[in-house]
């Protein structure tokens, strides 16, 4: 009888802090949607938004910098954002406002650009620092004010850009403490914002700048150039294998290959289906057996061997060479949908398609 009643009473505990954790998730959506509805519609925040971007793009990356500074939280989303704008190639400095005052002013340069982050929009310590600012500067406001009067920052230094961060509710309403949860998410989110879009205004291509700044980690290796045909292959113990049954049809084979992450399929007696022959089963093929079924599985004698160490432009040349062969003896044994067999050791451990390294290395 303990047992139950202890059991109900660990549910009951499990159930509240899970209702407290949907709470505050919830709240902060419903904040995120409340920003992006104020983007949609209002014209002040629009405007702001735009020439927060303009500001931040105005030497298009090419000198200045841009300057964020804030205390406490925004802080601490100041720095957060700073390493979103450097991994975008966009020059950013973090700049505390009390070191500002004792020295660090000159970090600030002829052409950058300055973001004051304040959700209140007067918190001191950036209030202090504003007179020491050269008023040939564009300064950003990224503040929880949506129109500039009211505004002590903005009375101050009244060509200020409103950057408005606002949330729907005091957070004391939502969570009955003033702790910031809303209002740095929202921060950061409008802060993300500008970053992704100015960097999209200076660079032809971020995600190249992005993997260039980005070598590390598993975020460097999803975006390093592939250099060898290992680096593209398809391992074989990522292929699922199905069971080719009596009454297995093409249709079968679809399904698995849709299922499959990389589009190929296997059986258990080593043959292999890539996408692009189970993409081009025709209708009829799609309710035939497997028996009936040219050209759809490949065995490991009617594919081409490659080593797994073959950097990408060695294995080009020679399946290049390959199909010069084919043409000239007039037989069709490699063409795009030709598969190779990828080795380590004489072993088998990937699949390629001819089509695939052709375009990899392309790209």
């Amino acid at each position: 009888m303990s047992g139950s009643r202890g059991a109900t009473k660990h549910h009951a505990s499990l159930e509240k802090r899970l209702h407290g954790a949907l709470h505050v998730l919830n709240t902060e959506a419903t904040a995120l949607r409340y920003i992006t509805r104020l983007y949609e519609t209002d014209p002040v925040a629009r405007d702001g938004f735009s020439r927060t971007v303009e500001a931040v793009t105005r030497h298009n990356g090419e000198r200045g910098k841009l300057v964020i500074t804030g205390v406490g939280k925004s802080g601490l989303i100041g720095k957060k954002l700073v390493a979103t704008f450097n991994s975008l190639a966009i020059p950013t400095v973090f700049l505390h406002p009390t070191e500002a005052l004792h020295g660090d002013l000159g970090l600030i340069g002829r052409y950058d650009t300055l973001m004051f982050i304040t959700f209140s929009g007067k918190t001191q310590e950036l209030l202090s620092l504003l007179p020491h600012i050269d008023a040939s500067l564009p300064v950003i406001l990224l503040t929880s004010h949506t129109r500039p009067a009211g505004c002590d920052f903005i009375r101050l230094r009244p060509d200020t850009i409103l950057l408005p961060a606002p949330v729907h509710e005091p957070e004391t309403t939502s969570f009955g403490v003033p702790a910031p949860t809303t209002s740095t998410t929202v921060a950061l989110a409008v802060g993300d914002a500008v970053a992704i879009t100015a960097a999209k205004e200076i660079h032809h291509s971020v995600s190249r700048v992005f993997a260039k700044h980005h070598p590390g980690g598993a975020i460097g290796a999803a975006y390093r150039r592939p250099e060898t045909t290992r680096d593209i292959a398809v391992l074989l113990q990522d292929i699922p294998v199905i069971e080719a049954r009596k009454h297995t049809t093409g249709a079968d084979v679809l399904k698995a290959g849709y299922a499959s992450k990389s589009g190929w399929v296997r059986l258990l007696d080593g043959r292999v289906a890539s996408p692009s022959r189970i993409k081009g089963l025709g209708n009829e093929e799609l309710v035939a057996r497997l028996e009936h079924i040219s050209g759809l599985f490949v065995t490991r004698n009617d594919m081409l061997s490659v080593c797994c160490t073959t950097n990408l432009r060695r294995a080009v040349d020679f399946v290049v060479s390959n199909m010069a062969q084919a043409s000239d003896d007039g037989e069709d044994i490699c063409d795009s949908r030709t598969v190779l067999a990828v080795l380590e050791k004489g072993e088998m451990i990937g699949v390629l398609e001819v089509g695939e390294l052709l375009s990899c290395n392309e790209a």
